[in-house]
């Protein structure tokens, strides 16, 4: 068919009449060109014009999608879709696909509409970090990003008219109408229902696509399927399970296992590391007890023991300089590794923060309770490189996508499976794609014999077996995470644990791989790598027999310690006491009953003689002349270890000033009754 058309030929093509067609012209209403007193059609611009007159309603049905044979998909992309596919169109209604983080779902979520949705879909995602990463996966104008671009999913004619995607950040309801998919996050959605669900038909989506669906089962996410009750539901998760007994509702049609994923060269090959001491000493309530590592490894999993563990400075050492080892191994490659830890509570955090910069190591502090503006700038340098290492506290969660996290640093027990898996996914990402043998592909977990972490490493391998014990287990429920209060020492009322690990011997760190890969599948990866190379298949066998010899669970040697620049040491000492001065006084406050913004102590409680603008301030006053009284001089003439007896006087001061407050609250309402 030549490249212009007459008026009869555009007809036929177009399937309209030459009347109408004529009309249309006229009106400008179709391209078209008048040559004198002829009109003739560009077919690439009807044939635009004519996907233009798609409704939304039929978009996803009647535009393909290139997917059974595109190289550029991943395997769990392409098979996904299939399952999924065939799922609903046997009647189902609910489906749940399990991929590994780092295996591309958002790739997956922008190919499950096509030949499925009878209409627009939602996209919901449980937080913004997800729901802004996926925008850009679906935003046809963004030809550096756009997944339907980068794949070749859809032709470029294709995407002039769509689809076209949608958040709620702005705009109205009509924008909604005008796209073929909605990207929001659940609190945008259902925290508000009078501003954005209730205003949607229900008939208004005809898909929804949960990203991370373990969150699905909680109240707001229900009332969103309940608005839309016809709508298909797909929720995809790495880990469909969760910590409080709630299920996912749904049938698992698709799971991707994350040996595949490993094998494939999706995410990296990881291995744990376990700081091992040969002698541990406790201080039980003002007595010490020393424990082997055969104690040790017995004691782990009493909550006492880890919690005294994972608090304890001397351990928290140990943790610090064996991840920086690994880290300087990972960093020969010439690629800059970074780090990331995770802390019990937000005090805990600082502390690890400051052993990493003691050790001459760029560290930085991230938690929820910071300004926005604050953590967005933390994540714009942890991503620019600037740092080396990042400590957070129940942040940089799900949907945090940084692939040059290399080291995960666990200072803190995990009680269940799920925010285990979570933070282990944060270093999963590689940083070579579909390379699993690349050294810059490759990570390591870090962390402590006597915080019972590699139980959660167990369970996760009977996960990956789909063991049945296992997931009665995770049915049965085990115990939440704690709420942020906790978390943030906002509900605490004493400075220091009564039993704490407070010295140790380490010689040596126990390994073993994240994943366990069986053998059959070794051999068939190992294999096709040798014929791609030109080299003989049948060599896989040789090599693989002589390295079976390497145990499941290993032994090496432990880093020895980092040196500690003074200058830093000095510094950080200083910073920890203003830190835990601050601590203190809020723990002070809890101990009384008092808010950090009110004026009982400066205005009300006379007696105690301090001349501040709030509650806080006054208490953050008498700590310190408290120390004053203890540490003679001012802090810029102390040295190092001065800080840390000062630092040690806390709790007494703590206790003091409690009686104190609560003394000249007494006086104060006897007063009030004269």
């Amino acid at each position: 068919m030549s490249k212009w058309l007459t008026i009869e030929e555009a007809s036929k093509h177009v399937g309209i009449g030459k009347t109408v067609l004529y009309t249309l012209a006229r009106e400008s209403k179709i391209p078209a060109n008048k040559v004198g007193k002829k009109w003739l059609f560009e077919k690439t611009k009807l044939d635009a014009w004519l996907r233009a007159q798609i409704p939304i309603e039929s978009y996803f049905t009647t535009v393909s999608a290139y997917i059974e044979d595109n190289d550029a998909l991943r395997e769990p992309q392409r098979q996904g879709y299939f399952r999924v596919y065939d799922f609903f169109r046997n009647g189902g209604r609910n489906a749940i696909v399990q991929i590994p983080v780092g295996c591309g779902k958002s790739g997956l979520a922008a190919l499950l509409p096509f030949g499925l949705s009878n209409g627009r879909v939602l996209i919901i995602s449980p937080n913004l970090t997800i729901k802004e990463g996926l925008f850009q996966t679906f935003d046809v104008t963004d030809r550096q990003r756009c997944f339907w671009r980068k794949t070749g999913a859809l032709e470029e004619a294709d995407m002039i008219n769509g689809p076209f995607a949608c958040t709620l950040d702005q705009g109205n309801i009509s924008v909604c109408k005008d796209s073929h998919i909605t990207i929001t996050n659940i609190h945008q959605l259902a925290t508000n229902v009078n501003k954005w669900l209730n205003q949607f038909p229900d008939e208004f989506f005809d898909l929804i696509i949960v990203d991370e669906g373990h969150h699905s089962p909680t109240k707001s996410w229900k009332n969103v399927f309940k608005k839309f009750p016809n709508a298909k539901v797909v929720n995809m998760t790495a880990t469909p399970f969760r910590a409080d007994k709630k299920e996912i509702e749904g049938d698992r049609v698709y799971r991707y296992p994350f040996k595949e994923a490993s094998l494939k060269g999706y995410i990296k090959k990881v291995q744990a590391s376990y700081v091992a001491p040969a002698e541990l000493t406790f201080n039980l309530k003002g007595e010490t007890k020393t424990y082997t590592l055969d104690e040790v490894l017995d004691l782990k999993e009493k909550d006492w023991f880890s919690r005294g563990v994972a608090l304890s400075e001397v351990c928290n050492r140990s943790i610090v300089d064996n991840s920086l080892e690994k880290l300087e191994q990972l960093r020969l490659t010439g690629t800059h590794h970074q780090l990331i830890a995770v802390a019990c509570s937000v005090d805990h955090a600082r502390t690890v923060r400051s052993l990493y910069s003691e050790r001459g190591y760029r560290a930085e502090l991230i938690y929820s309770e910071l300004p926005t503006e604050k953590k967005q700038d933390i994540i714009h340098k942890l991503k620019n490189g600037d740092f080396d290492c990042i400590v957070q506290v129940q942040m940089l969660g799900e949907g945090f996508d940084h692939p040059k996290l290399g080291v995960a640093a666990i200072f803190r027990p995990f009680r269940t499976l799920s925010p285990y898996l979570q933070f282990v996914g944060r270093i999963l990402r590689v940083v070579v794609q579909n390379d699993p043998i690349h050294p810059d592909n490759y990570g390591h977990i870090v962390t402590h014999a006597g915080m019972n972490l590699d139980q959660r490493l167990k369970e996760f391998k009977e996960f990956e077996k789909d063991d049945q014990e296992f997931w009665e287990k995770v049915i049965d429920g085990e115990e939440p995470e704690p709420p942020r209060k906790v978390t943030d020492g906002d509900a605490r009322m004493k400075l220091k644990e009564s039993i704490l690990a407070e010295d140790e011997i380490v010689d040596h760190l126990i390994e073993e791989d994240f994943i366990t890969v069986e053998e059959e599948h070794i051999l068939r990866d190992l294999e096709k790598k040798l014929e791609q190379l030109g080299l003989d298949p049948g060599e896989a066998k040789k090599i693989l027999a002589r390295d079976k010899k390497r145990p499941d669970i290993r032994k090496s040697k432990a880093a020895e310690p980092f040196a500690v620049q003074p200058q830093r040491e000095w510094q950080e000492s200083k910073l920890r006491l203003n830190d835990q001065v601050k601590r203190t006084a809020k723990l002070l406050l809890n101990r009384t009953d008092l808010k950090p913004g009110g004026v009982e102590l400066p205005l009300k409680y006379t007696s105690l003689g301090v001349n501040a603008a709030n509650n806080l301030a006054a208490c953050i006053i008498m700590i310190n002349k408290e120390i004053s009284k203890i540490q003679k001089g001012k802090r810029k003439d102390w040295e190092t270890n001065e800080f840390k007896k000062a630092e040690d006087t806390l709790t007494d001061i703590l206790n003091s000033l409690t009686r104190k407050i609560k003394k000249a609250e007494s006086i104060y309402e006897k007063t009030k009754k004269r």
